[in-house]
């Protein structure tokens, strides 16, 4: 009994090398499309917004985990526990050590 083969799978079991009949965005096949970019800008200003956005998030972000790094700092140069401080917080230990750590 002869297993039969995905249709995309040569006798090998592997992919047949791409050929001239493969299509891509630069043998026409996806061209139209281009053609609509026009109706669509109004989604890539969205687009552009929403990125812009998520970077400024980004960035406050990673002004947030500096500012709690350093006062978890502190807290622990008063002779504060990381323990006592995960209890305070209800955190585990390593929370707090992986806070220290970023």
């Amino acid at each position: 009994m002869a297993l039969a083969l995905a249709p995309d799978l040569d006798r090998t079991g592997r992919q047949p090398p791409l050929d001239t009949t493969t299509h891509s965005c630069h043998d026409g096949h996806m061209a139209e499309k281009k053609g609509d970019i026009l109706a669509y800008q109004e989604t890539f200003e969205r687009l552009r917004e929403v990125r812009d956005e998520a970077v400024r998030h980004m960035r406050l972000a990673q002004q947030l985990h500096a500012e709690r790094r350093d006062i978890l700092r502190g807290l622990i140069a008063e002779g504060f526990s990381q323990a006592e401080i995960a209890r305070e917080l209800g955190v585990t230990r390593q929370a707090i050590q992986k806070m220290l750590a970023g």
